[in-house]
């Protein structure tokens, strides 16, 4: 794909019968079925408040709605993939039946929960492995030919925030990305979308050179996903926790987007929508 001025041109992907328009930045909004996520971790105690959330992020401008049903905090619990499955697959059929036309994406590293979540009506694919985890998971998704989150991670959820040590941080994962996207176009897929995994094997310092440097990744001619919502980049620096960093999540939301983020994965839908519209307005004075 060509790019000008390493900014990305608009991009369309079809997932299933919708598409998703990389016309403007996007919202994923958050939806954690986990009991031990770090913010919302056990949010939900029946499908009905599942869809209540989700009807409210939904009427708040979420464009996506990413659900995820297996931790992937710092040394999370590693759960079997039947579990996973069991948590994710009356809450994906509830939301399918409710809400036909909104875009579902599931958040997992695992190949065979994809597929299932694929036949019961999923439209995106999240991996926080970005293939590293499952070594089935590409073919997976070139056959399934669903927009592909491929996101970079070093080691583990379980090992990654141990020691993370670069050379040369945006160079590493740039050729990364570059060599898991050509394998990916060599497979004749092409819905990608770029995370460079704020918070997966990355110190404080690796996590705001990340951010200042998106552009590194735009530039590749994929549409880019900042993951920043409430997370320990924010609390480290401000003394917050992943309770009352709202605010601080909203000032990185903006810098994101003014650094080429083309969607954000976020808990608290409102606020992003509004740092959207403040920076287009800005982006257009």
């Amino acid at each position: 794909m060509s790019t000008k001025n390493n900014e990305i041109k608009p991009i369309e992907y079809w997932a299933g019968d919708k598409i998703i328009q990389f016309t403007k930045p996007l919202i994923m909004a958050i939806v954690n079925l986990t009991p031990d996520s770090f913010y919302d971790g056990g949010k939900y105690s029946s499908i009905e408040d599942v869809l209540f959330d989700v009807e409210e992020k939904i009427g708040q401008g979420a464009d996506i709605i990413d659900i995820g049903a297996a931790s992937s905090r710092p040394n999370s619990k590693i759960i079997s993939k039947e579990e996973e499955w069991q948590r994710l697959e009356p809450i994906l059929k509830g939301l399918r039946k409710r809400f036909p036309k909104v875009v579902i994406s599931i958040d997992t590293y695992r190949a065979a929960i994809a597929k299932q979540a694929a036949l019961e009506g999923a439209d995106m694919i999240n991996d926080i492995g970005g293939g590293s985890l499952d070594d089935q998971m590409f073919d997976t998704i070139a056959e399934l030919n669903l927009p592909y989150i491929l996101m970079h991670i070093q080691g583990t959820p379980q090992t990654m925030q141990q020691d993370p040590k670069y050379i040369h941080l945006l160079d590493e994962i740039r050729n990364m990305f570059r060599a898991k996207v050509k394998t990916l176009l060599d497979m004749n897929f092409h819905k990608i979308i770029l995370d460079p995994g704020f918070g997966f094997g990355k110190t404080l310092e690796n996590n705001f050179t990340l951010l200042k440097g998106l552009k590194e990744f735009t530039s590749l001619g994929f549409p880019v996903l900042a993951g920043i919502s409430r997370k320990g980049m924010i609390n480290q620096v401000i003394g917050t926790s992943p309770v009352t960093a709202l605010t601080g999540t909203t000032v990185l939301h903006t810098i994101a987007l003014l650094n080429g983020a083309s969607l954000l994965r976020v808990h608290d839908v409102k606020e992003a929508r509004q740092a959207i519209q403040l920076v287009q307005f800005y982006e257009n004075a």
